[in-house]
């Protein structure tokens, strides 16, 4: 299945996370597909699908731009310029060019594809979709049974349950699903656990694909846990809340500083807690550990997070 210059890699997500992991794919894979999370509904993103009924821009935007590897040149630039002081104050240029392409082609993921033209990516081994082809709301239930709607609202909530799509059938890009069934590696995450990676892979056709694909499916767990909808999680907990929305993993992938402890190495309180021989026995899945992070501990490090899946592929 891999392609002439290396393995085909399907990653899905959504915001920074998925950006890092596409410059990270890029940097071994011969074809990259990634699967942007659609439910997005704050900022430049929310006003603008508040006025028209379209797909959230915001994420897709940035996955352009970090697939194209231009985020440092001018045109990257452009795209994530947001403005001040004028009528569009706060929009990112991108998610405008993305919004006006949709009306004027009347087809959302014929705009993505002039962009991608404009980019100059080819589609035949750098692909940028949507999860889902029409607009969808993400909703989530809270462990004492409240109701919480929009990606925004349940970013911000704590004891979150499970999520799931308005609609509740609503359909991937055609051929996406065939993508994740030839994949040689399924890459989920980093990013927010529910608001991103869960957003996407919850896509009922995509999660099945998961469920079949032969390919390698890694999970990179985040550096740490987030202030409120995963408070207090460590390793297993995020492997528990994939696991519980039938999402199929082999691998977890989970930074550990060189040098650093086995488990509670973080000096904050929502550093990651890495217990391996717990997430192996009781998850099914290999746990992999590796340093991931940039310098500052905040962020994923393309380069490394791209060295460690790659010997992911080589080691399988």
């Amino acid at each position: 299945m891999t392609g002439p210059k290396g393995p085909k890699v399907v990653a899905l997500g959504g915001g920074h996370g998925l950006a890092a992991t596409i410059r990270a794919v890029r940097r071994y894979a011969g074809s990259t597909t990634a699967v942007v999370a659609t439910a997005d509904d704050g900022g430049s993103t929310g006003r603008l699908r508040s006025a028209k009924d379209m797909l959230a821009p915001g994420d897709l935007r940035r996955c352009l731009v970090a697939m194209a590897g231009i985020d440092q040149m001018p045109l990257g630039r452009a795209l994530e310029y947001r403005f001040a002081g004028t009528d569009v104050e706060g929009h990112a240029l991108g998610n405008l060019l993305l919004a006006a392409l949709g009306e004027v082609t009347g087809d959302f993921l014929a705009a993505l594809e002039e962009v991608a033209r404009l980019l100059d990516l080819d589609p035949a081994t750098a692909r940028v979709l949507p999860a889902t082809v029409e607009p969808v709301r993400l909703r989530a239930v809270t462990v004492d049974g409240a109701e919480v709607v929009g990606q925004s609202a349940v970013s911000s909530t704590e004891c979150v349950d499970r999520v799931a799509l308005e609609p509740h059938d609503a359909k991937p890009p055609p051929g996406l699903v065939d993508a994740v069934c030839a994949a040689d590696q399924v890459v989920l995450g980093p990013g927010s656990l529910y608001t991103s990676v869960l957003a996407a892979a919850v896509v009922n056709d995509l999660r099945a694909a998961i469920a079949e694909t032969k390919a390698q499916r890694v999970y990179v767990c985040n550096l740490r846990a987030e202030g409120a909808e995963t408070r207090g999680y460590d390793v297993m907990r995020h492997v528990e809340a994939l696991r519980a929305h039938g999402v199929a993993l082999d691998v977890v992938l989970v930074h550990a500083p060189v040098g650093g402890a086995a488990d509670g190495y973080g000096t904050s309180s929502h550093d990651m807690t890495l217990m391996p021989s717990d997430v192996g026995v009781d998850a099914g899945v290999k746990v992999v550990t590796a340093e991931l992070a940039r310098p500052h501990g905040l962020a994923h490090d393309s380069v490394k997070l791209g060295g460690a899946l790659a010997a992911l592929m080589s080691s399988s």
